[in-house]
């Protein structure tokens, strides 16, 4: 039998590998099953996977933005679709990154220093900051969502959740490489650190899906000036977090995917 070429046998490699990280990355930030097979080579690290983060964040926010674009287009209420879209988003992940915002809030509100802020971050019960932020968090997505379920085709709110979804899984990796661990254990300690390759591939994919998915549909300026202001966000938290704990946790790792999903799409909701 004739063999394939060293090229091709290495480009089906790299996307087995590709694959691998993608359905990884899909367990590590959603509830969806994924099967063990993906699991059986131990010897890439959650880290190294999170180049794939953005292409997870397509698969996850997939029946979510079906859904918003099917009842879009028989005229449901802006309102209840947009609240329907959300509900259906969070239990996909399991609300894994809004309690990230949540415990950020407590632990940066209530944390006059670096050791308290972390110790009211591990604490599991919910406070007065993180209340607030995830009820700021639902009602601005919710808002921004019907904003555009009532000037958008329904393509165009299709692709404006996937193309959000994408990019902030992107940036997720962005300040999870950017930072050094804020404690010495933790979710984000045990999964590595992602290095500067992983980081460039999660952005290239991010912004380049956001990019190729959008034009088509959304105008250019909406959805540049709303790509810049999502990346501007994050180096900003980025900031922000090594001023508050010196560093990232898992909690800022989600809150970040939170900050740039409510900028981005208030951010086309107000310039589209």
């Amino acid at each position: 039998m004739r063999q394939a070429p060293p090229q091709l046998l290495e480009r089906r490699l790299r996307a087995g590998d590709f694959l691998t990280d993608m359905m990884r990355a899909l367990s590590f930030l959603s509830r969806i099953p994924v099967h063990d097979i993906f699991f059986e080579n131990e010897h890439r690290t959650m880290g190294e996977s999170a180049r794939a983060f953005p292409a997870a964040g397509l698969l996850i926010a997939l029946p979510s933005a079906l859904v918003a674009a099917l009842l879009a287009h028989f005229h449901a209420d802006a309102l209840l679709t947009a609240a329907i879209t959300l509900a259906i988003a969070t239990l996909m992940t399991g609300a894994l990154h809004e309690d990230g915002l949540a415990d950020t809030a407590d632990g940066f509100g209530g944390g006059r220093d670096k050791h308290r802020a972390l110790e009211i971050m591990k604490d599991s019960r919910i406070g007065t900051y993180g209340a607030i932020a995830l009820t700021l968090s639902f009602l601005v997505r919710t808002a921004a969502i019907a904003a555009l379920i009532r000037e958008a085709s329904p393509l165009a709110i299709f692709v404006a959740l996937l193309a959000t979804a994408c990019l902030s899984r992107g940036l997720m990796v962005w300040h999870w490489q950017a930072l050094s661990p804020a404690r010495d254990g933790g979710v984000a300690v045990s999964a590595g650190q992602p290095g500067e390759r992983e980081r460039n591939t999660a952005l290239i994919f991010g912004l380049g899906i956001a990019i190729l998915f959008g034009l088509p549909f959304l105008q250019l300026v909406p959805l540049g000036l709303a790509l810049i202001a999502a990346c501007v966000a994050t180096h900003l938290f980025n900031r922000f977090c090594l001023r508050k704990i010196e560093g990232h946790t898992g909690d800022t790792i989600g809150a970040t995917q939170q900050i740039t999903e409510i900028v981005m799409l208030a951010g086309l909701a107000l310039i589209a």
